[in-house]
Formats: structure tokens, C-alpha cells, sequence
């Protein structure tokens, strides 16, 4: 009887069953009718297992007791309890059998919750593994994307690249043999220069010798008429200081005939690269005139404006050293001529290009700028800001959309109706000295050009839109070798 009391306790039949019936309550409204009926007949016969063998330990322990030993507890419990109709399933198997099935029932209800609970897990662990990989997939597919497109562009800018190599070296060699030229006239044109400056240092030398020369011999004068020592003592016996010429004004007008040929350079070189160069983006050719015009205005407003600013700080730095017979005003306009080199040109090419991004008179392609006659501007901008140290000054002529045509500020182009009274857009402005015409302008001429001038919404106020896309800003840069040959 203790054996099999043992073995009922080690199977642990009461938990199995219990675990079961929790199984089943927790599943009962998720699986099938037929499940639940076998879950049913499963734990059933579970139960009569369990009765079975408890009986098998009545049996012994009421034979251990003797004949008459628990016969009152059998009359009081089981025989009342057996006649409810209570029928008890006799076992085919044996009491050993029995346990051994029941305990491999639960050994395998334990591996198949293990399985189960391990497969579980595989599955998120494959799931976890498969989102992962689609979203490397996705970055895969976008870089793969991205890195098509950035091929296409390399393409493409290597194609354009090249091409805007390809005019540059031509356009540069046009430049060198122009600037060659141009060094070779200012050689010989130093040359001369040299010599007149020799020659005025030598008259000014012999001016000075021939004043205090004078002075001697007025003081000489003056004492020999003096009617009294007292009177010649009060007379000063010094000479009198007799100001020099700067070389600024000595200068004058050689440095005042190069800037008048440099501007006819501009209009007849500089001017008509610009005009080609637009012409590959903008097949309207008055477009491409109006253009460079304005940008020539524009430069030579921003040169003004550089040359007040930098003869202000001049003059503000040497006010506190001044000591010559000259005077301040003199003396920083000739610290200017000789210091053109510290001209801030690239600081008025942006203004300028600022300038004409604004302008409502100018429509451009948006996928390139007006960086592309950079040199073009740098050059006028050089040109106007020395003109500002001349005596006096040379500026273009005042000019306005559909004004008077003027036989003594203009040239009519080619293309222009010589029977039209008015301007209707100007090629290139005329340089004038004071209320003089010193180099004419060139404009063309049709009829009703106030109207057109009228149409294109010719104001002055500049609206502050945005600055235009710049495109081939960086393959259009001017080329600084060219400018060493063009100062002044």
C-alpha cells in the first residue's frame, strides 16, 4: 500500500489534472467543439485513473485494519457515495501501467510546452530578423537611388565642366595676347613717362634754384630802398616757400589719355567677348546689350562709391602725420594713384552683381549668373575708379529709357531707324569730363521707343527678391592673370 501511495504521489496526477483544466479554460472559446469534447474525455479518464488507484489503496489499507477495522467509515462515506449512482470504470491496465502512462503523459505535455514556447520565440526572433531586413533593403534601395542620381549629375557637370574649360582657354588666350599688347603699349608709353617725369624734376629743381634766386634778389631790393636800419630789420630774411606740383598732378594728363583708350578698349574688346559669351545662354541679342550696359553703369556707380569710402579712410590716416607744403586733399589723392593696387575690386563686383540680380529691366536664365562676364565688370570697375582720381573727375553721361537722341552723346548702331527721334535702349553709355562729351556712347533708335521703354516697366525702386540660382559659378571665376596687365 505505501508503494503505491508513493507512486501515486511522485506522478503528481492531482497537478497534471489541474493544469489540464486550466488549459482547457483558458482555450475553451478559441478551439472547436469536438477539441473541447476530447479535452473533456481526456481529463475523464484521468480522473478514473486517479479513482482507480485510490481504491486499489482502500483495498489494502481496509485489509490491514482486519475484518471489522473501518467498517463505520465505510458504511458513512463510500457506501452513501456509491448510491448516487456513481459507477466506477474498471482500469484494463494495470496500477503500474497506468502510472507510468500517466507520467509520460506529463513529461510529454512538458516538452510539447517547452517546444511550443521555444518555437514561439523563434518566431519573434525571425520576425525581429525579417523587419530588420527590410529596412536595410529600403536603405539599400534609397542609396542605390541617390547614388544613380548623383552619377547623372557628375555626368553632367563634367559635360558642362568641360565645355566651359574648353571657352575659358580660348577666351584666356584671347586675353593674353590682348594683355601681351596692352604691356607693350604701357611699356613704351612708361617709357615716355619716365622721361617727362625726369624732365619735370629737372625744371621743377631749376623753378626752385630760379625763386630763391628771386627771393635774394628781392630782399636785395628791398634793402637797398629802405630809408632806415630799423625798417630793414623788420623785413623777414628768409625766402618764401613756393609749393611743389604732386605726382598725381604732374600726371594729370597722360594718366587722363590711358583711361580715355582704356574705355575705348572696353567697348571695342572687353565688351564684345561679354556679348558673345551671353549670347550662348540668350538668344535675344538686345537682352544681352542691355546687359552689359547696365552692368557698366552699375560699375562705375559701385567704383564711385569704393573710391569716397577708400579716400575717406586715406585721409583720416594721414590727417594726423600731414606736414608737406601741400595740401591734405592733394596729398591723398596722390597716396591713391600710387596705391591703386589696394583697390578692393572684388568687393564692387559683388555689389554690382547684387545689383543686377535685382534689376527689373534684365531677365537672365536661371541656371546661370551674371558671374559669367565677371572679368567684364572687374575691368570697368578698375577703369571707373581711376578715372575718379582725375582732375577733374571722368563719368558716364546721365541717361534714361526713351530719352532725346543726341548727335553729341551717341553713335547709332547698325540695326537703329536713323529717322527715330527717340532712344529706345542704349549699347554703351559716353564718358563725359564735366559738362563735355570726351567719348560718345552708342544707342539704338526706333520708333516708339517710349512705348516700349514704357512696357518693359522701366522703375527705379529695385524690389528685394531673391537672389537668382547661381549655376557655374565656380567654372565661370575670372582669371586673376589678367588683371596684373590691365592696372592702371
Amino acid at each position: 500500500m505505501a508503494d503505491s501511495l508513493r507512486r501515486l504521489v511522485n506522478t503528481s496526477s492531482f497537478s497534471v489534472l489541474q493544469d489540464k483544466l486550466e488549459s482547457w479554460y483558458k482555450d475553451y472559446h478559441v478551439i472547436s467543439c469536438d477539441q473541447n469534447l476530447n479535452r473533456c474525455c481526456e481529463l475523464v479518464e484521468l480522473t478514473s485513473k486517479i479513482q482507480g488507484q485510490l481504491f486499489t489503496i482502500l483495498n489494502f489499507t481496509a485489509r490491514e485494519g482486519g475484518h471489522y477495522a473501518g467498517v463505520d467509515v465505510l458504511k458513512s462515506r463510500l457506501l452513501p457515495w456509491l448510491g448516487t449512482c456513481f459507477s466506477m470504470a474498471t482500469s484494463s491496465v494495470t496500477n503500474d501501467t497506468s502510472l507510468n502512462l500517466i507520467q509520460e503523459s506529463v513529461e510529454k505535455e512538458r516538452k510539447i510546452r517547452e517546444l511550443s514556447a521555444s518555437h514561439e520565440n523563434d518566431m519573434q526572433k525571425m520576425e525581429t530578423q525579417l523587419c530588420s531586413t527590410h529596412l536595410q533593403l529600403d536603405s539599400v534601395k534609397q542609396e542605390l537611388a541617390d547614388a544613380h542620381l548623383q552619377l547623372d549629375n557628375t555626368k553632367n557637370m563634367s559635360a558642362t565642366t568641360l565645355l566651359a574649360t574648353e571657352d575659358e582657354i580660348l577666351q584666356l588666350k584671347a586675353e593674353l595676347r590682348v594683355a601681351r599688347d596692352q604691356v607693350e603699349t604701357y611699356k613704351r608709353k612708361l617709357d615716355v613717362l619716365d622721361d617727362y617725369e625726369r624732365q619735370v624734376r629737372l625744371l621743377r629743381d631749376e623753378v626752385s634754384f630760379l625763386t630763391a634766386e628771386k627771393s635774394m634778389l628781392q630782399e636785395r631790393l628791398v634793402r637797398s630802398c629802405s630809408p632806415s636800419p630799423l625798417a630793414r630789420q623788420s623785413r623777414p630774411s628768409s625766402p618764401l616757400k613756393s609749393e611743389s606740383p604732386t605726382r598725381a598732378q604732374l600726371t594729370n594728363s597722360s594718366r587722363h589719355a590711358r583711361l580715355v583708350s582704356r574705355f575705348s578698349d572696353l567697348y571695342a574688346v572687353e565688351r564684345l567677348e561679354a556679348q558673345s559669351l551671353l549670347r550662348r545662354y540668350i538668344d535675344d541679342l538686345e537682352m544681352v546689350q542691355r546687359i552689359i550696359f547696365i552692368a557698366t553703369v552699375e560699375a562705375f556707380q559701385a567704383a564711385k562709391l569704393a573710391y569716397r569710402q577708400f579716400k575717406l579712410r586715406v585721409k583720416k590716416t594721414l590727417s594726423p602725420s600731414h606736414l608737406g607744403p601741400e595740401t591734405l586733399e592733394d596729398s591723398v589723392v596722390d597716396y591713391i594713384v600710387r596705391n591703386l593696387d589696394l583697390y578692393d575690386v572684388q568687393a564692387s563686383v559683388n555689389d554690382v552683381i547684387n545689383a543686377m540680380n535685382v534689376n527689373p529691366r534684365i531677365s537672365f536664365p536661371p541656371e546661370v549668373n551674371f558671374a559669367l562676364i565677371n572679368s567684364f565688370i572687374r575691368e570697368t570697375c578698375r577703369v571707373a575708379f581711376a578715372m575718379q582720381t582725375l582732375d577733374p573727375p571722368l563719368d558716364l553721361a546721365f541717361t534714361s529709357g526713351g530719352e532725346l537722341y543726341s548727335d553729341n552723346k551717341y553713335r547709332r548702331s547698325y540695326d537703329s531707324e536713323f529717322t527715330a527721334p527717340l532712344v529706345a535702349y542704349h549699347v554703351w553709355p559716353a564718358l563725359v569730363e564735366g559738362d563735355g562729351v570726351i567719348v560718345k556712347g552708342e544707342a539704338v533708335t526706333r520708333r516708339g521707343a517710349l512705348w516700349r521703354s514704357r512696357s518693359r516697366s522701366c522703375s527705379p525702386v529695385r524690389s528685394g527678391s531673391p537672389t537668382r540660382t547661381l549655376g557655374f559659378s565656380r567654372s565661370r571665376s575670372p582669371s586673376p592673370g589678367r588683371l596684373s596687365a590691365s592696372r592702371l
